[in-house]
């Protein structure tokens, strides 16, 4: 942060001031105690985001504390894909078929010489096969939702390349529905690498997701790597690239499941900005084309299969960074209510941000009621992504540090908090 505290703590209170409210009405607005603001303005004390976020509502400035803190600087951008990856690659050659063109180019990602598409080796038994990779590939998603990222990479990487192995061995039909499944392989693994804190490893693995889809056949898994790498910069705290990213994947001839994950995505992005408008109607539009998704039957599913329409919950994760607590708890209490029981990983996602909802919100005891509920599975999933939240969590429980609902829980959360660190130095 570059910004002079002093220079905030100013802006602050000429705004308060304007807005006709004394130290103590602002402070019992967004919870926090009046020692706290008073050490913001006059200097003493480095402003935060969040206070930044809850500030600007209360006292509708339109963004302008938050805008304050921004670095003046640009900042770092998301990797671009390399030349040819990212976006839908082009027929070329007008005097080969569709098919033969999706041939040649499982063949040369296999590592193949030329094979023609009409002297394919006998597909005896590839049915079956495919239906064994399509049910490993479910269970790997299940697992994902109670198993440490780490402990599943080297099983995924593994299945990537006995997924290449296997299409060497089969005929070309089967084949190319191999290399398609080993892209969908590779995808998860980019979500694995990126729960790990393992950005580059989850940039790699994404790329290599979109050259096993192209030479599928797959025109579309290069469009859903841009909502993936969105959500790179999301957590990166970089609001401009998480909406153009994700906007990259807007194209109407995609199909509806990836549109809407990609307005879902730039929705994230407004709020992280603070442009409650046009979050507002990204999340609209997100929910919309996740619906009539829904009614399909395509498989596997990308993105998460445990919320009916993750545009529902998106709704209360964005409110949340919009500094809107209270109506953000509202929505994730009702939400993470329908959350099945198997998936803890969601469970942890989204209930983190529920406790620091109402903990922002000023309901304490429901804050750690969730908080200690969920320390235990947090711990367990192992997400970087996650203890991303934990951190804000403890910031904002701590500021009642002497409070009996806190300190039945500080001893877990502590924990916690320690076993992120030691994931992070990792």
């Amino acid at each position: 942060m570059t910004l002079q505290p002093r220079t905030f703590g100013g802006a602050l209170r000429r705004l308060r001031i304007a807005a006709g409210l004394t130290l103590t009405d602002l402070a019992s607005r967004i919870h926090y105690s009046k020692g706290q603001l008073s050490k913001v303005e006059t200097g003493q004390k480095r402003p935060t985001a969040e206070l930044a976020r809850l500030c600007d509502v209360v006292l509708e400035t339109g963004g302008e504390l938050e805008a304050l803190l921004r670095s003046p600087g640009p900042m770092a951008r998301v990797p671009a894909l390399p030349p040819g990856q990212g976006q839908p690659a082009s027929t070329t050659g007008q005097e080969l078929g569709r098919r033969q063109v999706m041939t040649a180019g499982a063949m040369g990602v296999l590592g193949l010489g030329a094979v023609s598409p009409d002297q394919d080796i006998a597909e005896t038994g590839g049915e079956t096969l495919l239906d064994v990779v399509r049910t490993l590939f479910d269970q790997f998603r299940l697992l994902g939702q109670s198993t440490p990222p780490e402990a599943l990479l080297p099983a995924l990487e593994g299945h990537v390349r006995l997924l290449r192995s296997l299409a060497r061995r089969t005929g070309s039909r089967t084949a190319m529905e191999l290399v398609a499944l080993a892209a969908r392989y590779a995808e998860f693994a980019g979500w694995m690498a990126q729960e790990a804190g393992e950005e580059r490893d989850a940039l790699r693995w994404t790329e290599q997701a979109v050259e096993l889809a192209t030479a599928s056949g797959d025109r579309h898994l290069s469009s859903y790597a841009l909502v993936r790498r969105a959500l790179v910069a999301y957590y990166r705290g970089d609001a401009s690239a998480t909406i153009d990213l994700a906007g990259g994947a807007r194209s109407g001839s995609l199909p509806p499941r990836i549109r809407g994950l990609a307005a879902q995505r730039q929705a994230q992005g407004y709020a992280l900005a603070g442009d409650y408008s046009a979050c507002m109607r990204a999340l609209d539009t997100a929910r919309e084309l996740l619906e009539v998704s829904a009614r399909s039957e395509e498989t596997p599913v990308l993105g998460t299969t445990n919320l009916r329409n993750p545009a529902d919950m998106t709704i209360g994760w964005c409110l949340l960074d919009l500094g809107r607590p209270a109506e953000a708890a509202e929505v994730l209490d009702r939400e993470c209510a329908r959350i099945p029981a198997q998936a803890l990983r969601t469970q942890a996602r989204y209930g983190i941000r529920q406790a620091l909802a109402h903990a922002l919100s000023g309901e304490l005891e429901v804050a750690c009621e969730v908080t200690g509920r969920l320390l235990l599975t947090t711990e367990l999933v192992g997400s970087a992504t996650i203890a991303t939240d934990v951190r804000r969590l403890a910031r904002a429980l701590s500021r009642h540090s002497r409070h009996p609902a806190y300190l039945a829980i500080a001893p877990q959360l502590a924990a916690c908090l320690a076993t992120a660190r030691g994931a992070d130095k990792r």
